[in-house]
């Protein structure tokens, strides 16, 4: 459902990946792309984290044609930009229906749902048990 701001149409998107949860809104720009009021560049240290946010623009050549503005919270900086890729693909969805094709041939429509198992009692982690002993 698009809305206009100050003439400007803008699609939303939610992610989530981990315990990451991102929403996504794409403007009509020049390809700037924020997380949490930073650029990417300052937000994101590794180049393959950069890469994955990008993807889903990259693959509908619209990488010069939106604005995407994130906020994220939540998790590691891998489940954030998993988080942002859902978000914006959903997003370009919304603006355009005939690119769900690639996307899920890509596979970015796709909520990746490996979770964090939780603690069980008597055990140290997961499924770490104590140390073992016969005597």
């Amino acid at each position: 459902m698009p809305k206009a701001k100050s003439e400007k149409i803008v699609f939303y998107g939610t992610g989530r990946r981990k315990s990451s949860i991102a929403r996504v809104r794409l403007v009509e720009g020049t390809g700037n792309i924020t997380i949490n009021g930073k650029n990417i560049d300052e937000y994101l240290d590794l180049e393959t984290l950069k890469v994955i946010v990008r993807q889903p623009l990259t693959v509908t050549n619209t990488l010069s044609k939106y604005d995407v503005i994130c906020k994220v919270q939540g998790g590691g900086f891998t489940g954030q930009a998993g988080a942002i890729r859902l978000g914006i693909s959903r997003a370009l969805l919304e603006a355009n229906s005939e690119y769900r094709p690639v996307l899920k041939s890509n596979g970015f429509l796709t909520r990746d749902s490996r979770m964090k198992e939780r603690k069980k009692y008597g055990l140290k982690k997961a499924r770490k048990a104590p140390q073992f002993s016969k005597r």
